[in-house]
């Protein structure tokens, strides 16, 4: 099924003019461990399926869904059964400023199932037979209904987990709210600036909370730090500038925010796993690939 390695990137081969790619597999085949910019759910629909990622195990029951944020490193054993393996260009949906926030829901590998949401899990069931239908159909609208389908399961997932948030900050729906509305403009200063030096003291004066408020309840509320978000979103910066095939990799960094070279390769690598220097690299492979 992977058709073009590259030491563990794999650039996923869409079909032309195509910008999803759908396997009904039933290979009885191990996949190594490899990673790639597209976003990719499995759904097993005979047998369980059982996929690593980032060192860990899921074990896939049959019509329950796993999805993988691009960029983890993950891999198969080889198991006899069938699974729907989908993928998509991960730029369609993450260069959209309107769905800055729905792509928040792809922080972490997700195991949708019962026990995760019952609505939720009914809705990624039949999301991933949508799919099957859809690529099938070779209708010209069948990449954009697709697409929609997965933005509404995504946007599902997001609420999900903003409700979970409510739960976990044992707070009320006004309060809850307010959270919403003062990260939301965190969010958005870090977006406008992160090519800056931005400080604790900025992000919490933007909230109008204390520094130790802020960073405990930012963190609480996305999943992560603020400074785990500030140089994801330099990375992803990094990533759109490192298309430019002209540009160095110094400039690269600074014009992204990072105040070294050092600290850029360090990030860079930690969460894409490779360095800016390889992933210009393969960026550049798959762009030939597209083309032959």
């Amino acid at each position: 099924m992977i058709k073009n390695l590259s030491g563990d990137f794999e650039t996923v081969e869409y079909d032309a003019k195509k910008y999803v790619m759908l396997y009904n597999n039933t290979d009885n085949e191990a996949y190594p461990v490899h990673w790639h910019n597209a976003v990719e759910l499995i759904m097993p629909l005979k047998n369980e399926y059982i996929v690593n990622v980032g060192g860990v195990d899921f074990c896939i029951p049959e019509n329950d869904v796993l999805i993988i944020p691009p960029g983890d490193l993950h891999g198969m054993p080889a198991i006899p059964g069938r699974r729907l393996i989908f993928q998509c260009d991960n730029a369609v949906l993450g260069d959209v400023p309107a769905l800055e926030s729905v792509m928040r829901a792809l922080a972490v590998p997700l195991m949708i199932n019962d026990e995760y949401d019952r609505e939720v899990h009914l809705l990624a069931k039949k999301t991933m037979l949508d799919f099957l239908e859809l690529y099938n159909s070779k209708s010209e609208l069948s990449d954009v209904k697709i697409y929609t389908s997965l933005i509404n399961l995504l946007t599902a997932v997001r609420e999900h987990q903003l409700e979970q948030s409510k739960h976990n900050l044992t707070v009320n729906e006004d309060e809850i709210n307010e959270y919403s509305e003062k990260f939301g403009a965190v969010l958005k200063y870090i977006d406008n600036n992160y090519m800056y030096d931005i400080t604790l003291d900025q992000l919490a004066n933007v909230a109008g909370y204390s520094k130790y408020h802020f960073s405990r309840i930012f963190k609480q509320y996305n999943s992560m730090s603020y400074l785990q978000y500030i140089n994801a979103r330099r990375t992803k910066a990094a990533e759109v500038l490192l298309l430019d095939p002209d540009m160095p990799i110094t400039e690269v960094a600074m014009r992204a925010g990072f105040k070294s070279l050092t600290t850029f390769n360090r990030i860079f690598k930690d969460i894409k796993h490779c360095t800016p220097t390889d992933f210009k690299k393969l960026l550049e492979f798959s762009k030939k690939s597209r083309t032959l």
